[in-house]
């Protein structure tokens, strides 16, 4: 094959036109017959050759963005791979497809909860993406192409496979998820819901956020599939409808969890609005008790004559019991109205 990944777009060019690409993270030749070749990210690469490529771009380097832009590409899907947006988008192009969907940020512990998204312009023998931050499912693929554990038809193969990874990966956080959420029911049942209360905060959120992103991913395939395979060629053709069936599985599991986190997170208001009754309950209770000695003392506290037992040598005891009986008096008489039952 002799003929540039962009041919409509460049002029016939040389065995090293594609060259020396800024910000190149890793470049594969995937050849005919699936097997994958490592490129160096500093040397030209070929542009003529058999099989096709993948090159990984670092689009926070400013020269990776100029290269994109410098007609290696149509300018329509230059736009959206240098872009810094983060909506969620495929199109179909004068024989390319490119767009932008959601990955998880890999971390030096490994996959984080954080999102970020993967952009990327896919031609019959080219698939360039890009990223501004390290990407997990883009990683996997890479590091599952160089063990040799797939080996891949067409460049559509390897956009599936990126997008697979992105499921597993969520697939991954959902049963994460799903645990963490039986812990909680199960501890709610033995009436521990203020401890597990950030936690369940904590998981709904959680869950919520998948949700968005993942209905976003799901709805996207949909799409394609309805309107955007037509006119493709073969290579160009992949297995949207079997992508978009994953992940509406997927999200039905995450809309359960949600449910559930939900239905829990009412049960806890539910138990802490019946506890604050109750301590509300046993403090009325007490300052009804308290009421009546209170207003004992209060007379006695009096500076005023004609006071009762001013002149008498036992008179705190007599006013001691007197506060004690009061004070009795309405506890029996709480208790036989049936304000309380001991």
């Amino acid at each position: 094959m002799s003929t540039h990944p962009f041919e409509a777009h460049s002029a016939p060019a040389r065995a090293d036109d594609i060259g020396v690409v800024p910000g190149l993270v890793w470049a594969f030749r995937i050849h005919d017959n699936g097997t994958a070749e490592a490129l160096p990210v500093d040397k030209p690469i070929a542009s003529h050759h058999d099989g096709w490529l993948w090159l990984h771009l670092n689009l926070a380097d400013v020269g990776a963005a100029g290269w994109a832009r410098a007609g290696h590409m149509p300018e329509s899907a230059a736009t959206v791979l240098t872009s810094h947006g983060a909506h969620q988008q495929i199109h179909a192009d004068e024989g390319c497809i490119y767009g932008v969907f959601v990955d998880f940020v890999r971390g030096m512990d490994g996959c984080s909860e954080d999102f970020a998204h993967l952009h990327f312009v896919m031609t019959e023998r080219l698939l360039v993406s890009g990223r501004h931050h390290p990407l997990n499912a883009a990683a996997a693929v890479r590091e599952a192409i160089e063990r040799g554990g797939r080996r891949l038809s067409s460049v559509a193969a390897l956009l599936e496979l990126i997008v697979e990874h992105v499921a597993d990966t969520m697939d991954q956080l959902t049963d994460r998820l799903e645990t963490e959420i039986d812990q909680i029911e199960d501890n709610l049942a033995l009436n521990t819901h203020d401890v597990e209360r950030p936690k369940l905060a904590r998981a709904r959120r959680t869950a919520v956020r998948l949700h968005r992103q993942l209905s976003g991913l799901r709805i996207l395939f949909h799409r394609f599939e309805r309107e955007g395979l037509e006119g493709l060629k073969p290579q160009l053709r992949f297995a949207a409808g079997r992508l978009a069936q994953r992940l509406d599985s997927l999200d039905h599991e995450i809309l359960a969890l949600r449910e559930r986190a939900r239905l829990m997170q009412e049960e806890v208001t539910r138990l802490t609005g019946e506890m604050t009754n109750r301590h509300l309950y046993v403090l009325s209770i007490l300052t009804t008790l308290f009421l009546p000695p209170t207003l004992v003392t209060g007379i006695f506290g009096m500076n005023t004559k004609g006071l009762p037992f001013t002149d008498n040598d036992s008179a705190f005891l007599l006013a001691a019991a007197l506060m004690v009986g009061s004070a009795l008096a309405v506890y029996l008489l709480m208790r036989r109205v049936g304000v309380f039952k001991l």
